[in-house]
């Protein structure tokens, strides 16, 4: 694709996506937040092609722009740019993201811009970025479909076995009475009209209103999140916020979690505290380096390893100086080590002073040094490096100045150089959980660097596979590197996270972290928020290998330990990015056996993919998923996981803005799954299944009726109140258990243990459906047969008989919300006995018109005694056996739920843990313990199709 260059208006540059532009500056500034919710500002750097021509030529501009065919890839454009003499040579000139602008992006700090624009309308990449999320399928939808299937079998065999007995007494007894009115010879269709009846008695078997309750129940749940004001993070002034309304229920069934470290566990806040520079460490007696005399000594006498470390630590990032209006810099950057690192120089006289995509300045000591930019290789997580080709303006030198991860720069150092106190430095420093960069520097030949960078202009010309073909030529360049020393700095756990964690393992979830740090800095942090403990009270398993033998035989051990372990909560296991990458390859089905039975794993240097892929693989094997992350890295996980939670956090709202619920602070993920995932878990399991009762006690009466009216399919009810059972009568009570709570918040928090209940599905499944739908069968006959067989209705029409009937339910249905509440408020008073009144005051309405068939029905029944007595009959027989069988089951055989519901209402909720008796704490603790051990039966995933479907 190629498109033609001539000069754009800058007021209509901002109507196209991309531009390639030119500028009075040498950089601008670009806001990308509405992109990708990266708060900084970003880089866009003037080709050098056209930085020099003036504003008249720039008009006279002809070229041509070679690019790719439109893609949604936001962080990638290869291209290059060619213009035509005489106002410039035939010259190529590569164009990457950095000269680019993209849709929904605003340009800083520009006076004015030309360029060209290459894809425009739904072509942009942000236009192909967008597209509807795939919905997401909670466990109890799930479970809701397959009983509405299992419902609409019986209701179809319902119809087929009834309609075909109907046709038989019709036959053989029907035609003999001549009042029913039978012909001799129907039509053809004759067969199906009694059939077809039928299927109108059962239609609403399967409630349709069943999705709009659950719809409106999910979207009040999500407002319940929205609007809590302990997830309310006062410290950004953050609230919690639910995108996604449909999946509350499954917060109460999470069984894993998969967290980032950086920005998610951690404050995201670097701090430099440590270094070593010419094997000396500095900073071990403060614990700040910036304080260390030995340092600020080295500083002051300009010690020439000192002078170079700092002077990598601030040359060799993206930061961006600003300089305020009193004169004061402070510094802009995309990653929060770099700014880091250029504050800390800062603080040690290396100052950066000003800064665009040529040149650099420096203030030392009050000595100031003038740099040229020749080229940046950047950083990319294959790489994990990154380095400058600079250009020093007194000495004509060429310096090649990088920064990165251990692995990276170590193998690539200079092999004369003994780099084994640098290595001790930086496993020290990854024991105290302190994040490590390894500095060096190259002094280049003129001729080398020249011969390199027709190499990498050819390389970053190319439009096929640009991304590889500079990884290898930088690769080329960054080798015989001077180690200069290591940094070490702190990004601090955040408050309230090991407490958090300890709570969610506590509740049975099973909590993993992925992340791109090493895996010193890993395991440290692991240990500070308790994702693991001390090595004298649990196992950490580490998987790992120079070779693919060694690799697969370390996870085979691993997992063998893992099987032969009775008590797997203290076991863990450990892995980097290169080995998963050969496990997945070579040893899936065992990977995802060790998955299966380990409750926390920390895995290193994860790239984004591999992140998403831990997920799947958890996802496919049958586990519901949470994943939580703050950065556009984490995106990928989060989208793949059940659960989606981005913490609005420093590295901008990328996260927050893929994921189904946003929250300030780790630590809210706490409330986010114990209070409103369980309530809402709770409150579903109740509202589907009551659903599912009240239509099929009603169509129970009507099949009962039948048999008394010769299976003809006759209906019992009439139209009027057959819409209002649905629409009025029983909809309102249902919804009181949106403000139902079986325990109080504080007693969910201190036995997070009650969360197995929900992981388990004890609350909706087949076996509590079948509760269900016997109450529903045996509520069905005791209103029939009390309505029917009572003689105060022996001379009654069949309107009244009906009004019985539908009174009768309409009782049953109140008394059974009542017993299934817990706690009352004002609000579920009037729902439930407001909405019963209102029964009563329709019907007497409805029977004061001549013109219904219901006229003077209801005014008949409420004045005599015997309509009052059925009613009473109905209740107490319906609800009786309820409540035995309740009353019961609480004392022989409760749940760790009845317990605590019983000390709760005995104590108050906020006593609860310190009245409980020794003898009812161990008797509770022995209940969760079970519940825990019989929990994996509930659903045991099969491995074989699952690895296969991984495949």
């Amino acid at each position: 694709m190629s498109a033609s260059i001539s000069g754009i208006d800058t007021r209509r540059a901002h109507d196209f996506h991309m531009i390639t532009w030119s500028a009075k500056a040498m950089e601008s500034k670009v806001k990308t937040a509405a992109l990708d919710g990266e708060t900084d500002l970003k880089t866009r750097i003037i080709p050098s092609i056209c930085a020099n021509l003036s504003s008249d030529q720039l008009g006279k501009v002809k070229g041509v722009l070679e690019c790719p065919n439109p893609d949604n890839d936001i962080r990638r454009f290869d291209a290059n740019m060619r213009l035509f003499p005489p106002i410039i040579d035939n010259e190529k000139c590569p164009l990457a993201i950095n000269n680019t602008l993209l849709q929904s992006c605003y340009l800083r700090y520009t006076e004015w811009a030309c360029g060209v624009a290459i894809y425009t309308g739904n072509e942009t990449k942000s236009g192909m970025s967008r597209g509807t999320a795939e919905p997401k399928l909670t466990a109890a939808d799930s479970m809701i479909d397959k009983l509405t299937v299992a419902i609409f079998v019986f209701q179809i065999v319902v119809v087929l076995v009834l309609g075909f007995a109907g046709n038989i007494w019709k036959d053989s007894n029907g035609r003999k009475h001549w009042y029913l009115m039978y012909p001799a010879e129907g039509p053809w269709y004759d067969f199906l009209v009694i059939p077809l009846r039928f299927e109108l008695l059962c239609s609403i078997m399967i409630p349709i209103s069943i999705k709009v309750t659950l719809d409106l129940a999910k979207g009040v749940y999500a407002k319940f999140i929205d609007c809590d004001e302990q997830m309310f993070d006062r410290e950004t002034s953050t609230p919690a916020h639910s995108a996604n309304t449909a999946i509350s229920e499954d917060l109460g069934q999470v069984e894993y979690i998969l967290s980032d470290k950086t920005g998610t566990l951690t404050e995201n806040i670097m701090i430099f505290r440590r270094c070593c520079i010419n094997n000396t460490q500095y900073g071990d007696d403060s614990g700040d380096a910036l304080k260390d005399t030995r340092l600020l000594n080295a500083v002051s006498s300009n010690e020439p390893d000192v002078v170079k470390f700092l002077m990598v630590m601030a040359l060799c990032n993206t930061v961006v100086p600003i300089k305020s209006n009193d004169g004061a810099i402070s510094y802009k950057a995309q990653s929060q080590d770099e700014e880091a690192l250029v504050n800390a120089a800062s603080n040690l006289n290396m100052v950066l002073t000003s800064k665009d995509s040529s040149s650099a300045e420096i203030c030392f000591n009050s000595s100031k040094f003038q740099y040229e930019l020749l080229d940046v290789l950047e950083f990319t997580s294959d790489r994990k490096r990154m380095s400058v080709v600079v250009k020093e303006g007194g000495s004509g030198k060429f310096l090649l100045l990088s920064k990165g991860a251990d692995e990276a720069i170590f193998p690539r150092s200079n092999p004369g150089q003994q780099t084994k106190t640098y290595l001790e430095a930086v496993e020290m420093y990854s024991h105290l959980g302190l994040r490590t960069l390894c500095l060096g520097w190259r002094e280049l030949e003129e001729g080398e660097y020249k011969e390199w960078s027709k190499k990498f202009q050819e390389a970053s010309c190319s439009l096929d596979n640009r991304e590889c073909k500079i990884a290898e030529v930088c690769h080329s360049l960054e080798q015989g590197i001077n180690i200069l020393g290591v940094t070490a700095i702190e990004d601090r756990l955040q408050d309230g996270v090991p407490e958090t964690i300890k709570l969610l393992r506590s509740a049975g979830i099973n909590v993993w972290m992925l992340t791109g740090d090493k895996q010193n800095t890993a395991i440290q942090i692991a240990l500070l928020c308790n994702l693991i403990t001390p090595e004298s009270n649990g196992q950490l398993l580490s998987i790992n290998g120079k070779t693919e033998d060694e690799i697969l035989r370390s996870l085979e051990r691993a997992l063998v330990i893992m099987k032969t372990t009775p008590e797997r909560k203290d076991l863990a296991f450990v892995l980097d990015g290169w080995t998963l990458e050969i496990i997945l390859k070579h040893s899936m089905e065992s990977f995802t056996r060790l998955a299966m039975l380990s409750r926390t794993a920390i895995c290193c240097r994860m790239t984004p993919l591999q992140k998403a892929q831990l997920v799947g693989i958890l996802k496919t094997v049958g586990y519901l998923t949470l994943a939580i992350g703050d950065g556009g890295n984490d995106v990928r996980m989060i989208q793949e996981a059940n659960i989606g939670v981005g913490i609005s956090g420093r590295e901008g709202l990328q996260a927050a803005r893929a994921a189904d619920y946003s929250i300030g602070k780790f630590k809210f993920l706490k409330r986010l799954i114990l209070v409103h995932g369980r309530y809402s878990y709770n409150r579903t399991a109740f509202i589907s299944q009551y659903s599912f009762y009240k239509s099929l006690l009603i169509c129970f009466i009507q099949i009962l009726f039948s048999f008394v009216t010769g299976l003809s399919g006759t209906s019992l009810f009439n139209s009027i109140s057959l819409m209002a059972y649905n629409v009025f009568y029983t909809s309102l009570p249902v919804m009181t258990i949106l403000f139902d709570k079986d325990m109080s918040e504080t007693t969910v928090l201190q036995y997070p243990q009650i969360l197995l209940y929900s992981q388990a599905g004890r609350l909706l499944n087949p076996s509590t459906f079948a509760g269900w739908f016997g109450r529903s069968l045996y509520h069905a006959l005791v209103v029939f047969l009390i309505t029917v067989h009572t003689n105060a209705y022996e001379q009654s029409n069949m309107e009244e008989i009906s009004m019985v009937a539908l009174s009768g339910c309409i009782w049953l249905q109140a008394f059974v919300v009542t017993l299934d509440t817990n706690s009352f408020t004002y609000l579920q008073v009037i729902l439930i006995w407001g909405n019963f009144v209102a029964f009563y005051i329709i019907n007497l309405i409805l029977s004061s018109v001549p013109t219904l068939q219901m006229y003077t029905v209801m005014w008949r029944l409420c004045s005599q005694p015997s309509y009052w007595i059925t009613m009473a009959l109905i209740v107490t027989i319906g609800m009786g056996p309820v409540l035995a069988l309740r009353y019961l089951r609480n004392v022989y055989r409760p749940s760790a739920i009845d317990v605590l519901q019983q000390i709760e209402q005995t104590n108050g909720p906020t006593q609860t843990s310190r009245n409980v008796e020794s003898a009812t704490r161990i008797y509770l603790d022995q209940l969760l313990t079970d519940l825990r051990r019989n929990k994996g039966s509930i659903h045991q995933p099969l491995l074989s199709d699952s690895v296969a479907s991984i495949r």
